[in-house]
């Protein structure tokens, strides 16, 4: 019989009180080791960076074992499906957990970031040299120590720019990892590349499938089956995460009117953007906004 998946998602996280935390979007994790035991499969709604500094852990991410020893960096991403985690007596790992929307918000405005933390999606594990050690953990401990200044006025934006340098140091860690595996890429992992480049681009103006199948020149059946097969989402799935992540960022950062909103997004009217917003983030522009 099938076990059971549990959604573990940020909020549960937050409640183990493990270690410091930026409202709803960002957790220090400066040992592992005390978060409660996994007894079944989850399925992450969060992004998790982590440093194995000591021993090592194996576990099973989406049917596939993995091992990580001292010295390797891992990133799982959201809607992984994470089980039998068991680690050595003497483990030893520090990082962070990331809400989504956090994550793309940082990222948002740096394609090349962006692209690169979606190569580490299928390639969670890597190994680092000394000198990409020594960087992760100093990064750690500035953000360590910047998280419980909250008195700063500018908190939250002083973290979002750590973040941001941070993955600037991850991303080129991810970059020389990806250039020693270019030889082995694979089609589809180029195609889904490809095809995230074009949502990043174009998702203001453009969400059918069928156009960023033309751009890439392959038929729209042949691009959704292998967006599906690389990353466990439909291309529909993904358009509508960037379009509406580019929506409800433009709420909340911009004095345009829902109209004007409306138009830069190519919808045909008010009415059709405001039931297209509200099926996905659950309250409508006006109420996002407020909120």
């Amino acid at each position: 019989m099938d076990r059971k998946i549990v959604l573990s998602d940020f909020e549960k996280v937050k409640l183990w009180g493990t270690s410091a935390s930026l409202d709803d979007d960002l957790i220090i994790l400066t040992d592992v080791n005390k978060l409660p035991q996994m007894q079944e499969p989850r399925r992450l709604n969060f992004i998790v960076i982590g440093l194995c500094q000591q021993g090592s852990a194996s576990y099973t991410l989406d049917t596939e074992d993995k091992t990580i020893s001292q010295g390797d960096m891992i990133i799982v991403s959201d809607r992984h499906v994470v089980d039998n985690l068991r680690s050595s007596s003497n483990f030893k790992c520090i990082g962070m957990i990331l809400s989504v929307k956090f994550f793309y918000e940082v990222i948002r405005e740096v394609s090349d970031i962006s692209a690169l933390f979606l190569y580490s999606r299928y390639h969670p594990i890597m190994s680092l040299s000394e000198h990409e050690l020594q960087m992760f953990c100093d990064d750690f401990k500035v953000l360590s120590k910047k998280i419980g200044e909250t008195r700063n006025h500018f908190h939250k934006e002083l973290m979002r720019t750590l973040i941001l340098a941070m993955f600037y140091d991850l991303s080129h860690i991810i970059y020389r990892a990806q250039n020693i595996r270019e030889n082995h890429q694979t089609r589809a992992d180029v195609i889904f590349a490809q095809f995230i480049k074009l949502i990043e681009e174009n998702c203001r103006v453009q969400r059918r499938v069928s156009w960023y199948a033309e751009q890439m020149n392959l038929t729209a059946k042949y691009m959704s089956e292998t967006v599906k097969r690389v990353s466990g989402r439909t291309p529909n799935v993904w358009i509508d995460n960037y379009v509406t992540l580019e929506l409800r960022i433009t709420l909340k950062n911009t004095s345009k009117s829902i109209k004007e909103i409306t138009q830069e997004f190519n919808f045909p009217n008010q009415s059709f953007m405001g039931k297209y917003f509200k099926e996905h983030i659950g309250m409508s522009p006006s109420e996002y906004r407020k909120s």
